[in-house]
């Protein structure tokens, strides 16, 4: 295709983190934005809560992480731990200081970030910000592509010059472009629980993200600003009425950490996991971010991170594009996004899995003990922590930023 009209505007479906950052990267380099949202309001996702340090380097771009730091709660140390003896492996993200200008991690949930750039979205004359608005289908078309939608005032067509399938991972856009989802899903379910109980004093010596290895039931343990996260697998056999009524949630909870008096709740949730990457990211001038590109389990907290590294990226090659530069970009966006998912975000958090649920005593003490080698040594623990905090995936893609 050609590169089109530059007046026309880019169509992004989804309203996420990756959605909304994309679309104000946009905005602030003067191109036109529509927004879709199938939801009235923007989602109060409580899934993903951990930006590492090199999102939040890029993010001050755009003047939001002094934001995000306000509303969430630092974690400069994170935690491998072994459910059964307590014993555990700390890694100082302090050693990174050199590398980023956040050497923590931020746990913030993600409708903060939402929040503020459409804040932004919704005073910009270039963006517009449609609700309640769902994707129905798209045609190539004369400069662009022609996006058929439906809201509240009935069916309509968007003349844009892209389309972007920002939408998750049952991306509307991903199907109508036809492009395959490759990868399995997880057997079992994943149980997220919130509570105001103190973890860290049930759980002496808790750090403010824990991976919680056993044999039976590994856990995550995550805090933020107001509350403590869990998350535990589920028997995907069993029903979600069974696993959410209130004894079963207090036994999970008490097994894991005894409380008198019982866990107050305010948050529970049940979901698939999936480890899935699209066949491409690009069919014409349709385009993939994301989750609608990428899914992956949450251990590790690399999932809306690399959504995040995906809108920078695209946003840097639509500026390209835009500024006459050919489609070039766009190619190598989907060439490099798709190579660091396939080979570092998509193994690195299989392999996490597969540590954490690892049956065999023995195997789990070598996989502590190794941890707590490279956790010890300056060194061993920078390198390690370059690849966990995502930093050294984004320099193999040219990334220069962070320090």
């Amino acid at each position: 295709m050609t590169n089109g009209d530059a007046a026309l505007p880019v169509v992004i479906a989804g309203a996420g983190p990756v959605g909304c950052v994309l679309a104000l990267c946009l905005v602030r380099a003067g191109i036109r934005v529509e927004l879709l949202e199938r939801h009235a309001t923007l989602a109060e996702d409580l899934r993903a809560s951990t930006f590492h340090p090199p999102t939040l380097d890029m993010l001050e771009a755009l003047q939001l992480t002094a934001p995000l730091l306000e509303r969430g709660v630092l974690a400069p140390t994170y935690q491998y731990r072994d459910r059964r003896t307590g014993r555990h492996a700390t890694f100082d993200l302090a050693v990174l200081a050199g590398e980023t200008r956040h050497p923590y991690r931020l746990q913030c949930e993600q409708y903060h970030l939402t929040r503020l750039a459409c804040a932004e979205l919704a005073d910009s004359p270039l963006a517009r910000l449609r609700f309640a608005t769902r994707f129905e289908g798209y045609e190539e078309a004369p400069g662009g592509v022609r996006v058929e939608v439906s809201g509240p005032d009935g069916p309509e067509r968007l003349h844009a010059r892209f389309l972007v399938g920002a939408d998750g991972a049952h991306s509307a856009v991903r199907r109508a472009a036809g492009i395959a989802f490759e990868g399995i899903t997880y057997p079992e379910k994943f149980f997220v629980l919130s509570t105001s109980v103190p973890l860290d004093q049930a759980l002496p010596g808790l750090a403010g993200v824990n991976y919680v290895a056993d044999g039976s039931e590994w856990c995550t343990i995550l805090k933020t600003r107001r509350l403590w996260r869990v998350l535990f697998p589920a028997d995907a056999d069993v029903a979600d009425e069974a696993l959410m009524a209130d004894d079963a949630v207090q036994a999970r909870l008490q097994g894991l950490a005894a409380w008198p008096g019982g866990y107050d709740v305010h948050h529970r949730t049940l979901y698939r996991v999936h480890q899935r990457v699209a066949a491409t990211f690009r069919a014409g001038p349709v385009l993939l971010a994301g989750d609608a590109a990428h899914v992956n389990n949450p251990l590790g907290g690399m999932g809306m991170n690399g959504g995040l590294h995906d809108a920078f990226a695209l946003a840097a090659a639509l500026q390209q594009v835009w500024r006459g530069e050919g489609d070039a970009a766009l190619e190598r966006y989907c060439t490099s996004r798709r190579r660091v998912v396939v080979d570092f975000i998509d193994a690195q958090t299989a392999r996490n899995k597969r540590e954490m649920e690892e049956r065999d005593p023995s195997a789990r003490e070598a996989y502590l003990a190794r941890m707590q080698a490279i956790a010890a040594d300056p060194r061993k623990s920078r390198e390690y922590l370059l690849g966990a905090s995502m930093i050294a995936a984004l320099r193999r893609e040219g990334w220069a930023g962070g320090r």
